[in-house]
């Protein structure tokens, strides 16, 4: 099985003819669709709906991921061998946090012509290189044969937490469709402290860690431990973002109260 994630759109032609050079490599390739709805050039963004929706899919699944404003350039691409399947697209983070949550094996670099479309464009890396090294996987061809093995993938800031002590400093990641802040601190998080202290750039909040968003009052801020595994300040029927002016970037400083 091969997933797709995109900020390529519906209207254009792209996603189609990525779909059909793996088609022509790989006739028996079973395709999904993740999204092609990833805002334009954010790869943060497609970083966080390859990692939420790449762990409910069978062992073994090759996730294809371009978010690839660094398209022509001299940023690599890459593959990462994780202990549940495979994940190809640029070295520019967006396979970072997916790839963590699966275990990171062994990353290569896409460098073999013989796994790419004869003639490489300097603008369309997704149909020329990412979607051949996808088909060809899907076959059996081992990941050694794409290239030599690297072990420097781009890491960006989104991808680590840095503990001290009993606080986690990290950022938001992602503000959904509900006005939830979702950040990057995600299970490892430990503490028996029923309530948080946790620092935005405007506001210093203590908040109650509970299992579910109805459990708060409306209009209450609230944390939980969100369904895709990250630490979210939310406002049971609002919008946390709006309340604390948090922004996608934003650091985060989480401790027990």
């Amino acid at each position: 099985m091969i997933t797709l994630t995109t900020d390529f759109g519906y209207q254009d032609p792209y996603v189609a003819e990525m779909k059909g050079v793996i088609f022509t490599i790989n006739p028996e390739a079973k395709i999904v669709d993740v999204t092609h709805g990833v805002e334009k050039f954010d790869v943060r963004m497609g970083a966080f709906i390859l990692a939420s929706a790449s762990q409910y899919f069978p062992k073994g699944t090759t996730h294809l991921a371009v978010v690839d404003p660094g398209v022509g350039t001299a940023r690599r691409a890459i593959l990462i061998e994780t202990k549940e399947g495979f994940l190809v697209g640029p070295d520019n983070g967006v396979l970072v946090l997916a790839a963590q949550k699966q275990g990171i094996k062994r990353v290569f670099q896409l460098v073999n012509p013989k796994l790419m479309l004869p003639k490489v464009s300097f603008s369309f890396h997704g149909r020329d290189i990412f979607a051949p090294a996808a088909a060809f996987l899907d076959k059996g061809v081992v990941p050694e044969e794409f290239g030599p093995e690297i072990i420097d993938p781009t890491t960006p800031s989104y991808a680590t937490v840095d503990r001290k002590g009993e606080s986690l400093n990290g950022e938001v990641l992602h503000i959904d469709g509900f006005g939830n802040i979702i950040t990057n601190i995600n299970e490892k998080l430990e503490t028996n402290s029923r309530t948080l202290k946790i620092s935005l750039p405007n506001a210093t909040l203590q908040l109650s860690s509970i299992q579910a968003y109805a459990k708060a009052k409306p209009k209450e801020p609230l944390a939980l431990m969100g369904s895709h595994g990250f630490l979210e300040i939310a406002l049971n029927q609002g919008s946390a973002a709006e309340k604390f002016g948090a922004k996608i970037g934003d650091a985060v400083r989480v401790a027990p109260a």
